[in-house]
């Protein structure tokens, strides 16, 4: 309420409280007059003065009824300014709630609201509402975050366990398909996949077999010796290294844009059963979190066990087959040798009579076979090219005349002399593997005949040498029997015969089912198979029954009714007519991948009810919300009703009232503006506030450089004569009262202009 309103009230109040004590006075004359029965005149009322001195007191009302009217006056007005301000106060109070429900509904919990006093109990109700929002967001959002990585991790298990079925029968191939799908499902960017090489005891190294960067196969030819780097530093220790300042030019991310260090580094040793078997690097410009390591880690222990279980399993086969090979060689080469000393046998009891052709097959012999020839006290007395040649010697002057001792290893000296003594007295000879020891100290192996050539006395007159070098094959045959027994100690291995019945089985093998070996001797494979599947492995038996490998997954029963997995592969081993003799059945134990995998699979039954239940959760939050909404709907129509009525106030003012953002974009221009600025509004608004000035005074009048300049420092609450100019061009002299508005992050300016013109009239 103005000041011309508040005077007009007491006014007016003062005039009627006059007018009613006048009314009272002349009403106790009438009275009066009326009583006495005179007439009303000016000594009438004399005379009742004189008569009565009351109404001297009476006389006075009209000046007492403008002091009550003058003092009610000002009572009213006092209480139509506090009810205005009551009112005033109680619309800004609601303004700002309908606010911030509308930043409520509209999802921005973080809005911030003062109580306006301590009975604001909307307020704090809203405050309440807000946090509860606030808190059941965080809540929900840390419980879908925990429920995605779960299902994350979950996925991701079952990938790539998927993925070692998939991809067993090479190294090359599953490593890529590991490290690539690794670094996709983590969003990583470069991953290299590291296998360790024990080939070579002595000489341990890292093959890179695979790495993958930005969708793109990468070329792997990358060697790393042992304990070199970080990948030999996480070998050597069998623990994760994560670093988050990777050092510079350890690793460069290239692409189309450019190339950089990764922001982390993951390197994750692939271990089982306490042996390392190779290490797995991702580089991210995206920095893991403590799930997504973890995940990888459990992905490299499993597939550890995998391509363990493949090289076991290539290996085995390499050697069975191998094996398998040298064994038909050297079958082949004793029947040959077989026949070779049959035919020299009969060269020597003929020897008497047909003496050229006994010339000629021992020609046939030195080109073909050692031979040497010794007295019965071991020294030699003969030696052809071939025998010298295979010791290491040049001439016969080399050795003649010495014994056969120094040709002995000293460790074969005892076993080779009982067997020499009994030939020199005339014994049986001797046919069988012998191993010499050759000029470099180098071991020879021989298939070799010792024969004693006899007098006619049948005493002994010296004693054939003859003999086929086998070091290679022996070797190789060693060698086999080394691994072999390895795999014996390290994989469950068991033999059957093509009709299943049980041959044997490692230690393994009985240990992990529980039984004993005559109790395993009367069982047949299929009674080790599980009754549920035992019809499917009939048709698998009888493919590798025809010659066909088959590698697979079985449910197993141990001897106290347990069930167990195994993995492993059967193969056909065939005798030298290419008949199967047996089966062969290599493999591991699987039964914790197994439970892990149906474990993993009840977890994901487990998150889908999960899931179904905090859908109905979130449709009930739904419903609750749609309901506050439409409630502050109708209040937000309220204030709106508010706020149409004061645009129509200050439109309806007249001095001119404009209101710009904090960008200096008119928001707002009266019908007084208009008139003042002789312009349209609508040529205005939304447009800069630059245009209401000219650049005289944009430039050298600083209120007005500071009111249309963006930012916040502008001159409020200060009254500045300022020059504005009008759709015309010309300048005019207006006062200018600059007031703000600040909401949140958002400022508003309002500006009251009053023509200076009018104000001096």
């Amino acid at each position: 309420m103005n000041d011309v309103n508040s005077k007009a009230i007491v006014t007016r109040y003062s005039w009627k409280g006059g007018l009613i004590g006048l009314g009272f006075t002349f009403i106790a004359f009438i009275v009066d007059v009326i009583i006495c029965k005179t007439d009303l005149s000016f000594e009438a009322i004399a005379q009742i003065h004189y008569l009565n001195p009351i109404f001297w007191v009476i006389d006075l009302f009209p000046i007492a009824g403008c002091v009550l009217g003058y003092f009610l006056g000002q009572f009213v007005r006092n209480c139509d300014l506090k009810k205005k301000e009551l009112t005033d106060a109680e619309y800004q109070k609601n303004k700002k709630i309908l606010i911030f429900l509308k930043r409520l509904i509209e999802g921005e919990l973080e809005t911030e609201y003062k109580l306006q006093d301590s009975k604001d109990i909307l307020g704090k109700s809203l405050l309440d509402l807000r946090d509860n929002l606030i808190e059941k967001r965080e809540i929900e959002k840390q419980r879908r975050k925990e429920d995605e990585n779960r299902n994350w991790v979950a996925e991701g298990l079952a990938k790539f366990g998927d993925i070692l079925r998939k991809f067993n029968n090479g190294i090359e191939e599953l490593s890529y398909e590991l490290i690539s799908n690794l670094v996709k499902y983590l969003k990583a960017n470069q991953g290299g996949f590291y296998l360790l090489n024990e080939d070579n005891p002595s000489e341990k190294y890292f093959d890179m077999t695979a790495c993958f960067a930005y969708d793109r196969r990468k070329f792997a030819d990358n060697r790393i010796a042992w304990a070199e780097g970080l990948v030999g530093t996480c070998a050597l220790e069998k623990k994760s290294i994560f670093m988050t300042d990777v050092p510079d030019n350890y690793l460069r991310i290239t692409s189309g844009l450019g190339e950089a260090n990764p922001r982390c580094l993951l390197l994750v040793p692939m271990i089982v059963n306490d042996e390392l078997c190779g290490v797995i690097e991702i580089a991210s410009f995206q920095k893991l979190e403590p799930f997504q390591i973890e995940f990888v880690e459990n992905v490299a222990e499993n597939i550890a066990s995998s391509i363990t279980n493949i090289k076991i399993s290539l290996r085995t086969s390499r050697l069975l087959k191998e094996s398998q090979e040298q064994s038909d060689a050297l079958v082949s080469k004793e029947e040959q040798l077989r026949q070779n000393m049959e035919e020299l046998q009969a060269a020597q009891e003929e020897a008497n009579r047909q003496a050229e052709k006994f010339v000629n097959f021992t020609n046939s012999v030195n080109h073909t076979m050692i031979r040497a020839e010794f007295m019965p006290d071991g020294s030699l007395i003969y030696a052809n090219t071939r025998f010298l040649n295979k010791l290491g010697y040049m001439n016969n002057s080399d050795v003649e005349g010495k014994n056969i001792s120094m040709f002995i290893n000293d460790k074969d000296k005892a076993w080779f002399f009982n067997i020499w003594d009994d030939l020199s007295k005339g014994g049986k000879h001797f046919e069988g593997d012998m191993k010499f020891v050759t000029r470099q100290r180098q071991d020879l192996w021989t298939m070799a005949t010792f024969t004693c050539i006899r007098r006619s006395d049948n005493s002994v007159e010296r004693i054939l040498f003859l003999a086929i070098d086998t070091t290679d094959q022996k070797k190789q045959s060693l060698d086999y029997e080394g691994q072999i027994d390895a795999l014996n100690r390290s994989t469950i291995k068991a033999e059957f015969t093509p009709e299943g019945e049980f041959l044997g089985g490692n230690q393994n093998f009985l240990k992990t089912l529980e039984y004993s070996q005559e109790q395993a001797n009367e069982k047949t494979v299929f009674d080790f198979i599980s009754v549920l599947e035992v019809n499917k492995f009939k048709k698998s038996w009888e493919s590798v029954v025809n010659g066909e490998a088959f590698q697979g997954q079985f449910q197993i029963n141990t001897s106290s009714n347990a069930h167990k997995w195994f993995n492993g592969t059967y193969s056909a081993v065939r005798n030298m007519y290419n008949e199967v003799a047996k089966i062969v059945f290599i493999g591991y134990d699987a039964t914790k991948e197994k439970l892990m995998e149906i474990e993993t699979a009840a977890q994901t039954e487990q998150l889908k009810l999960q899931e179904e239940q905090l859908r109905s959760a979130q449709e009930d939050l739904s419903k609750k919300l749609e309901k506050a909404r439409y409630e502050m709907q109708l209040q937000y129509k309220e204030v709106e009703k508010v706020k149409i009525r004061n645009e129509r106030t200050l439109e309806g003012a007249l001095d001119a009232i404009l209101t710009i953002n904090q960008f200096g974009t008119i928001e707002f221009f009266n019908q007084a503006a208009e008139n003042l600025w002789e312009i349209d509004r609508q040529d205005v608004l939304g447009k800069n506030v630059k245009v209401l000035f000219s650049e005289e005074a944009v430039k050298t009048d600083e209120f007005v450089n500071s009111f249309v300049r963006q930012g916040e420092n502008k001159i409020v609450g200060q009254r500045r004569e300022v020059n504005i100019r009008n759709s015309a061009g010309q300048e005019k002299p207006v006062l200018f009262l600059l007031s703000e508005a600040k909401l949140d992050h958002e400022h508003s300016y309002t500006a009251f202009v009053q023509n200076i013109e009018v104000e001096l009239f």
